[in-house]
């Protein structure tokens, strides 16, 4: 699973990674942007999504941008966004069958991208003491997440021009842990490759015949990503807790 994870990284420079050339397009996001080390779901996060304007026509050019959304996917027709704490992670494999998924899984696709994440390892024993690991690619790049987004319309904002109406929301996609990884967790993110982002992020790609399971390979959610791990401190079990020492090495007890 993927439960926590760090984005460090200015978003000015995490455009350029995802190939978001326009500054207005990430801009806004920048602006605000303060290091996080202790994403929790629920919390508002960054992701990449390409997608036409709202009241642009069929043939208009999609347009990549960072957006801050809602870690915890709300799907369309959910009476409730208390849902989202539950669907902050879909498993890949049932993605494409999940009613709270399937849609989004073809047209609404997103990266989600980190300096890496927390996985939790609980040794045997009486009353285990469960060790925080750190994972992340060794050489201190950003990565990207497999994200699907939805939006949901909030019934208590009447105006439905109201930026505040409407809620986006995301998911990360998870998969089997591969490599040494599943040491610590049998479940992992499923981290896109950089040659797969356009594709992956094209709402024009995923509902034709055969394309859902293109996409599927595009991922190959059983590539070993070679990410690195190592133990850190307990502290980041709290998510009241947040800064660079969460990240810092240990000594395994």
């Amino acid at each position: 699973m993927c439960g926590r994870y760090v984005l460090r990284t200015d978003p000015s420079q995490l455009a350029g990674q995802l190939g978001i050339t326009q500054p207005e397009m990430f801009e806004q996001v920048a602006e605000g942007f303060e290091p996080n080390y202790n994403v929790a779901p629920t919390e508002q996060v960054i992701a990449a999504i390409e997608r036409r304007a709202r009241d642009a026509g069929p043939d208009a050019e999609a347009v990549r941008k960072l957006k801050e959304v809602r870690w915890g996917l709300i799907p369309s027709w959910a009476k409730d966004r208390k849902i989202g704490q539950k669907m902050f992670n879909a498993r890949i494999e049932s993605v494409t069958e999940k009613a709270s998924f399937k849609r989004a899984f073809m047209k609404r696709r997103c990266l989600v991208p980190a300096d890496g994440y927390y996985e939790w390892y609980k040794p045997a024993g009486p009353k285990p003491t469960k060790q925080p690991f750190f994972i992340h690619d060794p050489s201190g790049d950003a990565i990207a997440f497999a994200g699907l987004y939805e939006l949901w319309r909030d019934p208590e904002v009447e105006d439905k021009d109201d930026p505040d109406a409407w809620v986006w929301s995301v998911t990360i996609l998870t998969t089997a842990s591969v490599g040494g990884l599943h040491q610590i967790h049998d479940r992992m993110p499923v981290v896109v490759p950089r040659e797969a982002y356009d594709k992956w992020l094209d709402p024009d790609f995923g509902s034709g015949e055969g394309e859902a399971e293109e996409l599927l390979k595009l991922l190959d959610a059983g590539r070993d990503p070679g990410l690195a791990t190592y133990p850190v401190s307990t502290a980041v079990n709290s998510v009241k807790n947040d800064g660079p020492e969460l990240v810092a090495p240990i000594d395994p007890e």
